[in-house]
């Protein structure tokens, strides 16, 4: 009888041990999350602060709509357009490369492939993440546009077809994984209930596994829009560096991202209007890859509720 309050005195001990340390790493993973939100928040006031400074000399309405972009020139014009239309015509491009082809491989790895397969395929692609983008922009400079130049031969040196190619190349992994990912987390049950029902594998993989899927597809899909909209080196080496208002990728172009390496590698003085532009052109920027994101979400939304 005398030894039951110790008892209970370490047992008490214990529990206070353990709730303080689960107060420790909750309060660890808060200060992560609001490092997340901190650094987010810091992001937009600095574009948003240093862009306000731009729209005070430069009307918004010419920014939107003037169809040049020569903020380094005498006569500067500062029309976002030409910009925007090289961003979205790599992307494009990318995407059309990436989409289809990173579907039809994480199809394949889920539902067809062996587990021997897909373990060798696997780090191949994980691998293709890791090499930098510098690489790739001269992978595109120098093997991929000669290449394309022998199909066509009026193609320039510089043009967006060749690093559109290139960027779509590179973020296959990230879509393929991440879609393969979602296919493989549809309950066998579905599968088990196509095949009852006579279906073949394939017809199991697009009519049943894909649409159960088509939230973390979608997800992956988004992710590879945000990827290859922000996407600067491959650009910046292979596309060309001038402003030119176009969706053909046969053409040189300059992007958003391929634009504020140029002016931030420059001798611009800090608060000129030359150097602001990167400001205002980097929030442009946001706001696209926020738009798509957001376009994600809905799409997300909207399929979930009808699967």
């Amino acid at each position: 009888m005398p030894q039951a309050p110790l008892v209970v005195s370490d047992r008490l001990k214990r529990k206070r041990s353990r709730h303080l340390k689960e107060q420790v790493i909750e309060a660890i993973l808060l200060f992560a999350a609001f490092v997340s939100v901190f650094t987010t928040v810091a992001i937009l006031y600095v574009l948003i602060s240093e862009s306000i400074a731009f729209f005070e000399t430069v009307p918004l309405i010419d920014f939107l709509t003037d169809t040049q972009w020569t903020p380094l020139f005498e006569d500067a014009h500062y029309g976002i357009l030409p910009l925007l239309s090289g961003t979205l015509t790599v992307a494009g491009v990318g995407l059309l490369v990436a989409i289809p082809l990173g579907t039809i491989i994480a199809i394949y790895l889920s539902e067809f492939a062996s587990v021997t397969v897909r373990e060798t395929v696997k780090p191949f692609l994980e691998m293709l993440e890791g090499v930098p983008t510098i690489v790739y922009g001269y992978f595109a400079l120098l093997f991929v546009t000669p290449l394309l130049q022998k199909i066509f031969p009026g193609l320039p040196g510089f043009n967006m077809l060749s690093p559109g190619i290139v960027i779509g190349i590179m973020i296959v992994p990230y879509i393929s994984s991440v879609t393969e990912d979602a296919m493989r987390a549809v309950p066998m049950a579905l599968r088990e209930g196509s095949y009852a029902m006579g279906a073949t594998r394939f017809q199991t993989a697009v009519r049943v596994v894909t649409p159960a899927a088509i939230s973390g597809i979608a997800a992956a899909y988004i992710l590879g829009v945000s990827r290859a909209v922000g996407e600067t080196m491959v650009v910046a080496v292979a596309a060309g560096m001038q402003p030119t208002l176009t969706f053909n990728p046969m053409e040189p172009a300059a992007t958003i991202t391929a634009y504020i390496v140029q002016v931030a590698l420059g001798d611009l003085p800090h608060g000129s209007i030359g150097y602001q532009t990167i400001f205002a052109a980097g929030l442009t920027l946001v706001l696209l890859t926020l738009l798509f994101n957001v376009l994600g979400y809905w799409m997300r939304k909207k399929y979930r509720e009808a699967y």
